[in-house]
């Protein structure tokens, strides 16, 4: 089975190792890539948002299997492209990708299903959207998040109403994340913790994988501006199985049920980022794809053939799997950054002691943001890396992935020192 990977990042980096491990697959292709899928797969010159030459590359080279990574191609239709010339493909079509395209799309079908969230207004203009934080009177804090697709930062969240205020301005009147912010939408700010659960969905068939923490606040403590993510970890001890089939039975199940009844029939990775509030779980977002960093973590642990798992997948074949097998291990990513993340950043800084870093036992270094240059890797992103590792326990976990990292070194590389300590006290 010949595979292609779309995209260029941690995530992707993690999917096309895990998929050379199968018996069934004879060659992985990833396009753009990074530096680290060119040593674990063959790279390809063509943009994730260029549907056309992703196009006409997967035909002329027979591609068996599709695998679409980040969620910009997704929103955008790459997936009915590639039905329309019948490859398969995995991932949702255009109109179900718009669950994670528009925040306000997929708050109001949360509504109609019934599922549970923050409570929630949607504005345009800054002037009705201040209004509305100044008439809350019994409450300071507010999460203001631009609609569109902002590449995981265009959310904030507010302790204040002066700062609730200034998000606003910035998204509606500045337009920090240009067409993204023309609509916002400012929920009720949840309380507990926040967790990650990723499932496969084939339409008819849903199965959880195993959940995963991101820690998405740029420094330790939780503390600091929103990132993509910093790190990760699983499994997670706040989630037993049985709050995962709590999540399946009154989160996932709906929400697919809902999307089919309305034309928009959901296949592929559905991610419920949720806040575990004395209420119970509430949906805090869904992405239509695997998550950043979450992936790495959760694919370090899996045991089963991903390559078959995706195209049970795709094909609508899900109920054909017996069952997923994981290493009973836990796992923990942790992201090294460019200095000035995630904001701006320099690029072109050459990586020292990535040989080193694999020789950690139990340790895979994910590359996201890197590139080739001569005989150099340098960065190229403002995410560079996604070093992961296995341990008997978290805490073993964690000090293996802290190896690995304290190996790797560029001008300005930096990361979280406290990835995964919030479950290890548990």
């Amino acid at each position: 089975m010949k595979i292609l990977v779309i995209g260029n990042g941690g995530r992707e980096h993690a999917i096309v190792w895990k998929l050379k491990q199968s018996p069934t697959v004879t060659h992985v292709f990833c396009a753009p890539g990074n530096a680290g899928t060119g040593l674990d797969a063959t790279n390809v010159d063509i943009k994730a948002t260029d549907i056309p030459r992703l196009l006409k590359f997967a035909m002329a080279e027979k591609i068996d299997l599709t695998v679409v990574g980040p969620e910009v191609p997704l929103v955008a239709g790459i997936v009915d492209e590639f039905l329309k010339a019948n490859l398969v493909i995995f991932g949702p079509t255009k109109k179900a990708a718009e669950l994670e395209g528009s925040k306000t799309f997929a708050k109001e079908l949360m509504r109609r299903a019934n599922v549970p969230t923050a409570e929630f207004r949607v504005f345009t203009n800054s002037a009705e959207a201040i209004s509305y934080i100044d008439e809350k009177e019994h409450t300071e804090r507010f999460v203001v998040k631009a609609d569109g697709l902002a590449a995981g930062k265009g959310v904030v969240v507010c302790s204040s109403k002066e700062e609730a205020r200034d998000a606003i301005r910035r998204m509606l009147l500045k337009k920090e994340f240009g067409e993204a912010s023309d609509r916002i939408v400012i929920e009720e700010c949840l309380v507990g913790e926040e967790v990650s659960l990723l499932a496969l969905v084939d339409g008819k068939t849903i199965i959880p994988l195993e959940a995963a923490q991101d820690h998405k606040a740029a420094h330790d403590g939780d503390t600091g501006p929103n990132t993509g993510g910093m790190g990760a970890y699983s499994p997670t001890p706040i989630i037993s199985s049985d709050l995962i089939d709590l999540v399946v039975e009154k989160v996932l199940i709906p929400v697919v049920h809902q999307l089919k009844k309305e034309g928009r029939p959901f296949r592929g990775c559905l991610y419920a980022g949720l806040m575990l509030t004395n209420q119970g779980p509430k949906v805090l977002e869904f992405n239509v794809r695997m998550g950043d960093p979450e992936t790495q973590a959760v694919l370090m642990r899996l045991k089963s053939d991903l390559a078959q798992l995706l195209l049970a997948t795709a094909e609508g074949k899900l109920d054909t799997i017996e069952s997923v097998e994981w290493d009973p291990r836990p796992s923990v990513c942790v992201v090294m950054a460019s200095a000035g993340y995630p904001g701006d950043y320099e690029k072109g800084k050459p990586l020292r002691g990535l040989e080193e870093a694999a020789l950690v036992p139990d340790a895979k270094v994910f590359h996201a943001g890197t590139l080739k240059m001569g005989d150099q890797i340098v960065n190229d992103g403002g995410r560079v890396l996604g070093v992961t590792a296995l341990g008997d326990t978290l805490a073993e976990a964690k000090l293996h992935a802290y190896q690995a990292v304290k190996c790797i070194r560029w001008d300005g590389a930096w990361c979280r020192k406290d990835i995964s300590d919030k479950a290890v006290g548990r």
